[in-house]
Formats: structure tokens, C-alpha cells, sequence
């Protein structure tokens, strides 16, 4: 049994259906005990200016760190916006809003501004949040948390069972949070999903503290919550899934295309894009090309159950592509910024790659040496750059100073500095 769960066996954690947290806590050294209900039940929706006035002078009086998660339709609806969110706060208790009917929560945020923020994967929900006005100052991830501390699986009701002992229901993590009303067995799953995760908190943090990680996990939280919101991504076609099979520069046109076609109906109607037209059928007209709409109704993805409407839609954008002069025409490949792809190395400077063999190395020793992943001891983009692109003068200074330049945190920068300038001192005239 890890220190984690000696804390949660030992902390008088409150549990469901008034049961004497002696009782429960024991679960952590047997059986976990599912959390069934919220401890002081399912807690109403608020839906009205009224109502989040008082959630908002409840929380802001609460005390202590406040759990945040939020809820979206991924694959229902279109982006990612928030359907529901919710938080629970020593103090305040649980509260369930619904951003549809209160769209601007910002006054909820001013008034948890300065307060800990505790989310599980806090990169996931961030986006949604900040477009409902709600962005923290302070967080800490339990998610992360659980990397850094080295816990194989990491997903929250993993840790919640592993950490406290308490087994979470998660048949409703998929559902269609933008269903109104929301039956009450996915507001109990709502609900739960935050009941223990400042207990969570607690423990790892206790965990982190007696690995001697806590320090670096505060430099992560603390880099996630000032860190901007991410740019809009640069030609998103090009992540149309089997986008491999396509070679050719019309056919790349024919991807765009339908792509953006789809990617504004989808918008206007408000549903998931893959709803609208799969990728794969995408993929399937570009490689073929179509003619006509009846020849566009043979292929996969563009069969019977397709109206003339959205056949000849689809046509159209296909005859756009078709008709676009060469110069129109969309290149191969992205433009590649740093680096080419490491399988490319051992041609193209076989010193180079000769560097990122020794750099890879020693990082995998290193993270297997501290017991967290590799990817959170140091960016592996980062290591790439430094290995095709050394300092001129290989030391300590300036291996440290290229790390911090490509965003690695202070912790990071102290373990991992030694490593590279080993493996592109020892590697330099390869």
C-alpha cells in the first residue's frame, strides 16, 4: 500500500450515506466501497440569474481548495463547449450549473479567484471553462498529480480507487450532455465525479511530498495556469483520420474541401462533424475522384440512406477541388517547423541521430530511475530540437538555458540538463 493510501485510510474522509468514515476508510486496505450517492444527495440544477447568485455567494464564503469539472458532448455536438459544470467546496457543498441557461459564469470566477482550483486532466476542461468566464489562478491537477507520483493508471475513478479506496460509477462519461432535462442517474454521476476529489487532492499531495515531487508538481500547476489559450490550429484538414492514403495534390484539394464543407455545416447545425460526413468518406471521394453524383453515390460513406440534396452538396465540393488551378492546389505536407521526423535522422545528419539514440537513453533511465513518465520529465519535441540542434558550446549553461527556452520547467531543467549534455558532448563528432 502506497503513502497515498495510508493518508486515506488514516484521514477522516466523508463518505456516502452518513457511514462513519471509520467504516469506509477501511475499504482501502480490502474491497473498495462504491460511492453510490453524493453525501448530501443529488443537488438541483441551476438554470437562472437567481439561483447562481446563490451559488456564487456560497461558494465565495466556502472554504478550502474547490473541486471543478465540467461536461461536454464530444461527438454529439459541434467544439467543445461546456453542458454542464460542477463543483463542490467545504462550506458550500455541491453545486450542478447549466452553462446553456447561465452562459456567463465569470462572476462565479472572480469570486474563486485566488482560490485552488482541484480538476482531474485540468488541460481538458480549461478551454470550456474559460469560455464561460471561469479561468483559475491557482490549480492543482490530480490527474498529473497521479503521473508525477508514478501511478500506472491515472484516469480518476482508477485513482480514486487506488488512492482512497472508493469505486466511482462511469457508465455516463460518453453520454450527450447537451440532453435537456438530464435524467437524474447522469447528475448522480456528475455529482460523484467531484464528491472526493479534494480528498484526492490530499493524499497525493502527501504522496508527492514524501516522494520529494511535491515542488515539481506546484511548477506544472502553476505553468498549466498561466499558460494562454492554445492557437487555432493550422490547416485542421490535414488531421482528417487516413489522411496517410492520399498522395496526391488534387486529391489533397478534394479532402479540403469536403472538409470545410462539412466542418460549416456542422457549425450551423450545431452536431459533431463525423455526424455530418465520416472521415473515411472523405477520404474515399478524394481518392476516387468522382465525376457525378452518381458515381460520388457508389462510394463508401455516400450510399443509399444519402439524399439527392446532400449528395449533390457534397458533388460540389468535389467539382470545387477538381477545377482549382494547380497553383490552388494544397502542398504534401504541412510546413515543418524544427526537426524532421527522427526516422529521417540516420540519412540525413547520422550525428544528429547518433545524439537523440544517447539523449533518449539517458532520459528513459532517468524517468524509470524517479518512477514517472517519460513525457513529464521532459517534452520529447524539446529533446529532439536540442539533439538536431545543438548549443554551439556544449555545457551545463547553455543546455539549461535551451530547455527553459523550449518551456520546461525549472525541475525539469535541473534533472534532465546532465543527461543532455552527456549525450551531445560524447556524441558530438559522431
Amino acid at each position: 500500500m502506497t503513502d497515498a493510501q495510508d493518508t486515506a485510510a488514516d484521514s477522516s474522509l466523508r463518505t456516502t450515506g452518513g457511514t462513519p468514515p471509520d467504516d469506509a476508510g477501511s475499504s482501502v486496505l480490502g474491497a473498495p466501497t462504491p460511492l453510490l450517492e453524493p453525501r448530501e444527495g443529488i443537488p438541483p440544477v441551476v438554470a437562472d440569474d437567481a439561483a447562481l447568485a446563490k451559488v456564487v455567494a456560497a461558494f465565495a464564503a466556502g472554504s478550502g481548495p474547490v473541486a471543478v469539472d465540467a461536461e461536454r458532448a464530444s461527438g454529439y455536438r459541434y467544439g467543445q463547449r461546456a453542458y454542464l459544470v460542477q463543483l463542490r467546496r467545504e462550506g458550500a457543498g455541491t453545486a450542478l450549473i447549466d452553462p446553456v441557461a447561465c452562459p456567463d459564469l465569470s462572476g462565479l470566477g472572480e469570486a474563486l479567484s485566488g482560490v485552488e482550483w482541484v480538476l482531474h486532466a485540468a488541460t481538458q476542461d480549461l478551454p470550456c471553462l474559460r469560455d464561460i468566464g471561469m479561468v483559475p489562478t491557482r490549480l492543482f491537477d490530480t490527474e498529473l498529480a497521479g503521473r508525477l507520483a508514478g501511478f500506472p493508471r491515472v484516469g480518476l475513478g482508477a485513482m480514486v480507487e487506488n488512492v482512497l479506496g472508493f469505486v466511482l460509477e462511469k457508465g455516463h462519461s460518453a453520454v450527450d450532455w447537451s440532453t435537456r432535462p438530464l435524467p437524474e442517474p447522469w447528475l448522480r454521476y456528475a455529482a460523484l465525479d467531484v464528491e472526493l476529489l479534494v480528498d484526492l487532492r490530499d493524499a497525493l499531495e502527501k504522496e508527492l511530498d514524501r516522494q520529494g515531487k511535491l515542488e515539481w508538481a506546484l511548477q506544472e500547476f502553476t505553468a498549466i495556469a498561466a499558460a494562454p489559450p492554445a492557437e487555432p490550429r493550422k490547416d485542421p484538414w490535414r488531421r482528417t483520420s487516413g489522411m496517410h492514403k492520399v498522395r496526391r495534390r488534387r486529391q489533397l484539394g478534394v479532402v479540403r474541401e469536403l472538409w470545410e464543407t462539412r466542418d460549416r455545416i456542422a457549425q450551423r447545425r450545431d452536431v459533431s462533424p463525423g455526424k455530418v460526413l465520416s472521415d473515411a468518406a472523405i477520404v474515399e471521394a478524394s481518392l476516387a475522384l468522382p465525376a457525378t453524383v452518381h458515381a460520388l453515390a457508389q462510394l463508401n460513406g455516400f450510399g443509399h440512406r444519402m439524399g439527392r440534396r446532400q449528395l449533390e452538396q457534397w458533388q460540389a465540393a468535389v467539382d470545387r477541388a477538381r477545377a482549382l488551378p494547380d497553383v490552388a492546389l494544397p502542398q504534401p505536407g504541412q510546413t515543418v517547423t524544427g526537426p524532421p521526423p527522427p526516422r529521417a535522422w540516420a540519412d540525413k545528419d547520422p550525428a544528429a541521430a547518433a545524439r537523440l539514440s544517447a539523449a533518449r537513453a539517458g532520459v528513459t533511465a532517468l524517468a524509470e530511475q524517479l518512477n514517472l513518465p517519460q513525457e513529464n520529465l521532459v517534452s520529447p519535441d524539446s529533446v529532439r530540437r536540442i539533439c538536431w540542434e545543438p548549443p554551439k558550446a556544449v555545457d551545463a549553461g547553455s543546455v539549461a538555458t535551451a530547455l527553459a527556452g523550449y518551456g520546461a520547467r525549472a525541475w525539469q531543467v535541473e534533472l534532465v540538463t546532465p543527461v543532455l549534455v552527456a549525450a551531445l558532448a560524447k556524441n558530438q563528432g559522431a
